[in-house]
């Protein structure tokens, strides 16, 4: 089992910037996918940006690739989402995930672990 814990989620103005966290424990996940999704009102859970956790490659959705990065921090089992220049539109419940499959993993069903989730409100 891995456990994941998000943070870092609030309420921030239009145009400012967002440092989410994700703290993975349990089993050894040293060659898993890590990824961020969010889920917006009323909409789908939709992937945001992955990293690979051994050798942090990274890949994004192409219409976040700019203003999102997606990092990770080996030694304190952390992965991070940094959110630039926020709109009212990336106002949504965060998710980070880990996926035991090989590849760039972007849909849900590719990922077998799941945060609780952190919310982010952008207010225009």
């Amino acid at each position: 089992q891995v456990q994941l814990v998000e943070s870092g989620g609030g309420l921030v103005q239009a145009g400012g910037s967002l440092r989410l966290s994700c703290t993975a424990s349990g089993r050894t996940f040293s060659t898993y996918r890590m990824g961020w999704f969010r889920r917006a009102p009323g909409k789908e859970r939709e992937f945001v940006a992955g990293v690979s956790w051994s050798v942090g490659n990274t890949y994004y959705t192409d219409s976040e690739k700019g203003r999102f990065t997606i990092s990770r921090d080996n030694a304190k089992n952390t992965m991070y989402l940094q959110i630039e220049s926020l709109k009212p539109e990336d106002t949504a419940v965060y998710y980070c995930a880990a996926s035991g499959n090989s590849g760039r993993p972007v849909f849900t069903w590719e990922y077998q672990y799941w945060g609780q989730g952190t919310q982010v409100t952008v207010s225009s």
